[in-house]
């Protein structure tokens, strides 16, 4: 059975963020060399990839850009075939650094900007990637990069050098990506801050599996899902996944609860707990074998509708390309493109 509870609490405050990745692959089949997605408050609002060479909006909302910059669109399309140029070379440049020569490599880089929209804190981050590793990170407090790898010490010291180009970041990060990010937050106001409930179902695989609250179909992903025992969290044998993308933007979690030495006649005592930000109820669904949907019972598990796929895993690469305002061309694409020579 499934019940709200409402409690008055202090929510926490609406922190906005603004990611953009670039994504560089060789020895990739069917795969793009080059990729740019970005994302607000992780729903992704533009693509591009090196097979379109087009960047385009993925929200009708972020067309709005064009207000604030005309040609938004050219320029963000001119920016990242530039960095797809770049970015082959970088390649080229980290497997020599690296003593490679064929097979599957990657880089990538993630930066972007967070913003809390009540108390006014912000946060700027700028993280490159090759091969699944860490590779340098601006330290945005010491405007210097942080070298976690022995290869990538050259780097470090070469950027450190770089102090002109270390402050402007730091101005990017502080001022114009909070600017930017605060816009696209008016454009997207109706999607973005808006609250949407999930289904909540109990499912188990076989009789002797775990018992698992599944959360489908919530927005935003700001949620805490969770067991409890006689009103109680429970932390033991629980196991949290991850929260995934469903196709529709919306977000699915899931929380799995190991009964094995739980008795029968005390599965009531338990239930799972489901809290979204800004709203004032829970979603309790009490553990009842009656409700559990499995895969050996009149109950099968189903796949939700809407195209929410309860056990799939929506895999999402989040790239974008820079926004920098009254900048040149070049001085835009240079924001982060600096030689890893």
């Amino acid at each position: 059975s499934v019940f709200m509870i409402f409690l008055f609490c202090v929510c926490p405050t609406v922190r906005h963020s603004l990611r953009n990745f670039y994504t560089a692959s060789t020895g990739v089949p069917n795969f793009p060399e080059f990729v740019a997605v970005g994302l607000v408050d992780d729903v992704q609002t533009e693509y591009y990839d090196s097979n379109t060479q087009r960047a385009v909006p993925k929200q009708d909302w972020m067309e709005k850009a064009t207000a604030d910059e005309a040609g938004y669109w050219d320029s963000q399309t001119q920016i990242s075939q530039s960095n797809e140029q770049i970015f082959k070379v970088r390649i080229d440049t980290l497997k020599k650094r690296f003593n490679q020569t064929g097979g599957v490599h990657i880089v990538q880089v993630m930066y972007g900007c967070e913003w809390d929209d009540e108390t006014g804190d912000t946060n700027g981050f700028s993280q490159h990637g090759y091969d699944g590793e860490d590779f340098v990170v601006f330290d945005l407090r010491t405007k210097t990069w942080i070298a976690p790898t022995p290869q990538a010490v050259i780097t470090k010291h070469k950027w450190d050098r770089d102090t002109g180009q270390n402050e402007y970041l730091y101005h990017y990060f502080t001022q114009e990506c909070i600017d930017w990010l605060k816009k696209y937050v008016g454009y997207g106001r109706s999607t973005l801050l808006r609250t949407d409930l999930p289904s909540v179902s109990l499912l188990q695989k076989t009789p002797s599996s775990p018992v698992t609250c599944h959360a489908s179909g919530f927005y935003p992903n700001k949620i805490k899902l969770f067991w409890t025992r006689d009103g109680e969290e429970v932390h033991e044998d629980v196991d949290h996944g991850e929260i995934l993308h469903n196709h529709d933007g919306t977000f699915q979690k899931s929380v799995d609860l190991d009964l094995s030495s739980v008795k029968a006649e005390d599965w009531g005592r338990y239930s799972c707990v489901f809290q979204l930000y800004g709203v004032m109820e829970d979603i309790v669904t009490k553990l009842d074998p009656k409700v559990i949907k499995t895969n050996w019972g009149k109950t099968e598990i189903e796949r939700d509708g809407g195209g929410k796929d309860t056990f799939g895993l929506f895999v999402q690469l989040n790239l974008r390309a820079f926004v920098c305002l009254n900048k040149s061309q070049e001085e835009k694409s240079a924001v982060l493109t600096t030689g890893l020579c």
